[in-house]
């Protein structure tokens, strides 16, 4: 399963054994002037993702980048049944718009990522 962690240098995302290969990428990190805001979400998110590079097993797993037809870009690792980490970044900085990640620590990570000392520039 996809990890995530924050700190104080950010946000970090970790894709083990063959998810590194469907996201196209073993790990994403995100700087703390890069995260605009972060929520909590009770499980996976059914709202459209877009066209994808990656894998999705229709209602159960969606891990890679999803392209919104407006333009919006996600990294993606979601799991149904699992609290969802949604996290707006800087795309000029990141290449993404949003992380959807799912994690049992979404509530923590999300306050975590929106007090004011992760955000100090």
């Amino acid at each position: 399963m996809t990890r995530v962690h924050a700190d104080h240098t950010g946000i970090h995302v970790t894709f083990p054994g063959w998810e590194r290969l469907v996201a196209g990428k073993s790990a994403f990190n995100a700087p703390p002037q890069t995260i605009q805001q972060a929520t909590a979400e009770p499980g996976w998110t059914s709202q459209m993702l877009g066209a994808r590079s990656g894998l999705a097993v229709s209602g159960y797993l969606k891990i890679g980048t999803f392209r919104h037809p407006s333009g919006l870009r996600r990294l993606v690792a979601m799991r149904r049944g699992v609290p969802l980490l949604r996290v707006a970044v800087d795309r000029r900085l990141t290449g993404f718009d949003e992380l959807l990640i799912s994690t049992p620590d979404a509530v923590t990570l999300a306050e975590l990522l929106n007090a004011p000392a992760s955000h100090d520039r």
